[in-house]
């Protein structure tokens, strides 16, 4: 039985390959913009593992899939972008509907609050800065190089809103606390 590898040694030069022909500069802005979405699929895997929602869990689930299809059209070059295509203005509008269901359960405070009331919340919080740069990147992409989705931005903008429901209602509903207040109010 052969030994599995997890390197291949490609990448040594500080070059990666694209869904497509050529290879960039591992600094390269695309590469840069699949890094923050990997991180954010990653964050909110860690928000997923600790919600003892089951429902939050398979959203969640569904929203990690959505950006595995979201990261190969970014990591196609522009003459194969169009083969990876699948966000629609569909997935955007089921954002915002997760989003509108949720918040029917929630307080939406009228001030900043302070991330880390709860385990899963504050991981929720983590996932939406993480999202709000993944949005940046892609932002920053479409500038210089041009997508030929223009859902992609949409979608990232909504999912950093639903993470933000999603904190207040990991700390609202399933932990029944209320979120702590960026501004100290004098006692």
């Amino acid at each position: 039985m052969s030994k599995k590898r997890f390197f291949t040694g490609n990448g040594d030069n500080g070059t990666t390959g694209l869904l497509g022909e050529g290879r960039v500069s591992k600094n390269h802005l695309r590469i840069e913009a699949l890094g923050c979405l990997d991180e954010t699929s990653a964050a909110l895997g860690f928000a997923r593992s600790l919600t003892q929602d089951q429902h939050i869990a398979g959203l969640v689930l569904q929203i990690q899939r959505e950006l595995y299809q979201l990261m190969a059209e970014v990591a196609a070059t522009p003459e194969n972008a169009g083969q990876f295509r699948s966000i629609t203005a569909e997935h955007v509008r089921w954002l915002e509907q997760q989003a509108d269901e949720l918040s029917e359960e929630i307080e939406l405070p009228r001030e900043f609050i302070v991330p880390g009331d709860t385990v899963a919340g504050g991981a929720f919080s983590l996932a939406r800065a993480i999202c709000r740069r993944a949005e940046r990147r892609v932002v920053e992409l479409n500038e210089q190089e041009g997508l030929q989705n223009p859902h992609l931005i949409p979608y990232l903008n909504r999912l950093s809103s639903l993470c933000f429901v999603l904190e207040l209602y990991e700390t609202q509903v399933n932990n029944k606390t209320r979120p702590t207040l960026a501004k100290r109010r004098e006692t």
